[in-house]
């Protein structure tokens, strides 16, 4: 069971005692997942985890050592601490640190719902029997994850600063494949709130994807213009959040970089239509209450109109370029000036060009464009003259995340989804197609 924040404030505060050093942080977390799996249209495996875990980090004369342990005898927290401050005094000096945080005030987010820390075997059990008989009806083969993390965390610094929140979250990831294995559809979501994972609407659109994916055509490889669902992009994107880090663009090795020591803040690096955001009171994506740094979280612009807002300066970092930190960001959204563009009028205003549902096998080639390399999966096909032609093979790409977005090559963002979320709290995102 998860603990209270009672119980996770007397469990930090009873490891901090036992410290002896200058400087010291506590975190006590405790987790609960639970999980479905089902292959074959049927059920596979479920499972249930439970466990609670501390960590402390001490600094000894400038010198850091850190240990953790998930046993909670009296015996293991002390042997911990031991160990923690056994490797401070091996270790070199930190030339990093900087004093853990003094008192800080935090504004809560609601995003912890019982629903979802502790569902009912039964009701999930239904839900993806439906599942699984919609696999039935189409005659496709179904398999996924039904999954759902919970998790109280609570930090307490030397200085008195004590930061506690619980989150939750719950997903179903669905692969639906045709008997031949000629194509595939997969579709994911996730919700804070249980209660509001429509399941049967995952899986009719993995079906779907898999049924019109049939008769898949080889096309020429070549430069194609696309139209990207919003898992697509939610994908493609996974390496953006890193490009607004401060250090590597002041120190001349990222996307932001500039030339003569500078950085690109302040630039039109993106197309004008683009908004990117983090909100940790955003209904629809409910961040953290804190930071990175364990500051306090602030709705942050990193791009706003196309316009590089922020970049993100942890507080060493903030430090040595006598800057204030960064008080996030805490999750991220994409949305578009003016998004009311739906996928259907994508198509149907598109000449030629790709619509790609999912992309994998993500790597980064050249952090200096964001150049990445990938595969299409799950469903490609050919628009021609404002419809949908026919599915196409699957395609390797290398593409620019910067050229991608850049002025003039964003003709149309619809409205922002939420994407992604199979691995708990804080993996999913807000992304448009």
């Amino acid at each position: 069971m998860l603990l209270s924040e009672k119980e996770t404030r007397k469990a930090a505060a009873n490891l901090m005692r036992k410290i002896k050093a200058s400087d010291a942080v506590v975190t006590v977390r405790s987790v609960m997942e639970t999980n479905q799996r089902f292959a074959g249209n049927a059920f596979t495996t479920n499972g249930r985890i439970e466990s609670v875990t501390a960590e402390v980090t001490v600094w000894i004369e400038g010198r850091r050592g850190s240990a953790s342990t998930s046993d909670f005898s009296s015996s293991s927290l002390a042997g911990m601490v031991a160990e923690a401050q056994r490797i401070a005094r091996l270790s070199p000096v930190d030339q990093e640190y900087v004093p853990t945080l003094r008192l800080q005030k935090y504004r809560p987010v609601k995003s912890f719902h019982h629903s979802t820390a502790d569902p009912s075997a039964g009701t999930r059990a239904r839900e993806l029997h439906r599942v699984l008989q919609l696999c039935e009806e189409a005659k496709v083969i179904g398999a996924g994850l039904h999954r759902t993390v919970a998790a109280a965390t609570g930090s307490l610094t030397q200085h008195g600063n004590w930061d506690f929140e619980a989150s939750s979250s719950g997903s179903l990831a669905m692969t639906a494949r045709l008997p031949d294995g000629s194509s595939s559809g997969y579709f994911l979501r996730s919700a804070n709130d249980l209660n509001e994972l429509d399941t049967a609407h995952i899986a009719r659109e993995a079906i779907r994807r898999a049924v019109e994916g049939r008769g898949a055509q080889v096309l020429a490889p070549g430069v194609y213009p696309v139209i990207l669902e919003a898992q697509a992009v939610s994908d493609i994107l996974s390496f953006l959040p890193g490009a607004f880090s401060a250090r590597p663009a002041d120190e001349g090795r990222s996307a932001m970089s500039a030339p003569e020591g500078k950085t690109k803040l302040g630039k039109e690096v993106f197309d004008s239509k683009l908004n990117y955001y983090s909100d940790p009171w955003h209904p629809n994506l409910p961040g953290s209450q804190s930071g990175p740094d364990g500051l306090p979280a602030e709705k942050l612009f990193l791009v706003r109109n196309g316009v590089v807002e922020n970049l993100v300066y942890p507080r060493y970092w903030a430090k040595e370029k006598n800057r204030a930190p960064t008080p996030g960001p805490v999750n991220y959204i994409l949305e578009g000036v003016d998004s009311g563009h739906a996928l259907e009028a994508m198509i149907g205003n598109t000449e030629r060009a790709l619509l790609v549902t999912r992309l994998w096998y993500i790597r980064m080639v050249d952090p200096r464009q964001l150049l990445v390399t990938g595969l299409t999966r799950d469903g490609v096909w050919l628009v021609e003259n404002g419809k949908i032609k026919h599915a196409v093979r699957n395609f390797r790409f290398n593409q620019s995340l910067m050229q991608m977005l850049a002025p003039g090559n964003v003709d149309a963002v619809g409205k922002s989804e939420r994407v992604g979320g199979s691995g708990g709290p804080g993996s999913a995102s807000l992304y448009p197609a």
